[in-house]
């Protein structure tokens, strides 16, 4: 009889994680990688932000806190939602977890049956479908084309209904994608959910801060407030203030449902960090400027990354609204060979060559449940990025 539980054999390792470890492994060996695979900031946390967390340890601040977060966290969290999306979201009606992914685990766990349904539209971030099918769901994906700037349409969203649906994942802006929805595009998914009153949304705002060319993202309670009573909105540190590695998220929703995540928590990490919660707090009510140096940056390395990969033979890539990723499609290198002798019959193959002829670590569309494309993060140095699609363009330049 196996040690490990049948219910590991559902869900894979995340493929980003994978992906950076093999880079920094091939790094360590001397191998020259341009690593273009991790989804985290490549700024520093601002540095009022450490301040607070420092002045937390000297405060002793370093005990259990309440299992949801902090009364001071919550209530910035509260008035972060009301502040940006004009969502009134009660104490109790706010979580704080070990990052955004937790709160994830937290809401599928606490909610999902055995064959209970999860429509995620795609490409999607890797963990979505592997957490719904750890939590006993069925991951139902809809796919979304480049044609419709990988956006979800009413129609499509419909069909997938069914009366085992439980939850409709939305992301936005996106991870693998950056496509993020406007209030107007919001609108006819919102007309679909007021006709199915037994399907819960999860909405994923954790890209929120990080648009461009004046694009502002909407979340679906701001757009129909009817939906309130059955929508989680998660949001998070990791991102806007480059605080992935203090893992701090958060989610607003009906008392109800958070209760029950409370309860779950309970019994795995209980609270999140006391200081990342401290720092959190600065982060969510002091001052806001890092967010536009970073924007203005992102933005110009965005166009920057478009361009080039666009100027490589067989890559077509849609430019996003938000997010720090590109999902460039590769149908003109399918079916071609690698300088170094190996056939690209897929998006994992394409990347596998370009790791080891290239030295240039980038995710397999394909992980992202999207096949025929392939991720890049530009959430690092301009001159690396320059660097990197010059070997992309040389790589495919050389395919035959």
């Amino acid at each position: 009889m196996s040690i490990i539980a049948e219910r590991l054999n559902r869900i894979s390792p995340s493929q980003t994680i994978a992906i950076s470890t093999t880079a920094r492994a091939l790094k360590a060996a001397g191998r020259d990688v341009i690593s273009l695979s991790a989804g985290e900031p490549d700024f520093d946390t601002p540095r009022n932000v450490k301040d607070a967390a420092i002045r937390a340890i000297e405060a002793g601040e370093t005990k259990y806190t309440d299992v949801a977060g902090t009364p001071a966290l919550r209530r910035a969290v509260a008035d972060k939602f009301r502040r940006d999306s004009g969502i009134d979201y009660k104490p109790d009606e706010i979580i704080v977890s070990a990052g955004g992914k937790q709160v994830i685990f937290n809401a599928m766990l606490a909610t999902l049956n055995a064959g209970d349904e999860a429509i995620i539209p795609a490409p999607c971030w890797v963990s979505y479908p592997d957490i719904v099918s750890l939590a006993d769901g069925k991951p139902v994906l809809v796919p979304c084309g480049q044609n419709n700037r990988f956006k979800l349409r009413a129609e499509d969203l419909e069909a997938a209904i069914t009366p085992r649906t439980k939850w409709f994942f939305i992301n936005s802006p996106c991870n693998p994608t950056g496509a993020a929805y406007s209030a107007e595009e919001l609108r006819p998914l919102c007309d679909v959910l007021l006709r199915h009153e037994h399907v819960w949304v999860f909405t994923d705002d954790i890209y929120e801060k990080l648009a461009y060319d004046g694009f502002r993202p909407a979340t679906i309670v701001e757009v129909e407030p009817r939906l309130k009573p059955r929508t989680l909105t998660m949001n998070g540190c990791s991102k806007a203030y480059a605080m992935t590695g203090w893992r701090i998220g958060f989610a607003g929703g009906p008392a109800h449902l958070i209760r029950a995540m409370d309860k779950l928590q309970s019994q795995s990490t209980t609270n999140a960090s006391s200081i990342g919660q401290a720092a959190a707090v600065e982060a969510l009510n002091g001052p806001q400027e890092s967010i536009g140096e970073m924007v203005k940056v992102y933005r110009e390395r965005r166009d920057l990354v478009v361009e080039m990969l666009n100027a490589a033979p067989g890559i077509t890539c849609h430019k996003p609204e938000g997010a720090f990723y590109v999902f460039p499609a590769i149908h003109g290198c399918i079916g071609k060979t690698s300088p170094g002798g190996r056939r690209i019959d897929g998006d994992e193959a394409f990347v596998i060559a370009l790791l080891e002829e290239e030295g240039v670590a980038a995710v397999h569309g394909s992980a992202f449940m999207y096949p025929g494309h392939f991720r890049i993060s530009y959430a690092t140095a301009t001159e690396a990025l320059r660097e990197a699609c010059l070997r992309i363009q040389r790589f495919c330049e050389a395919l035959r």
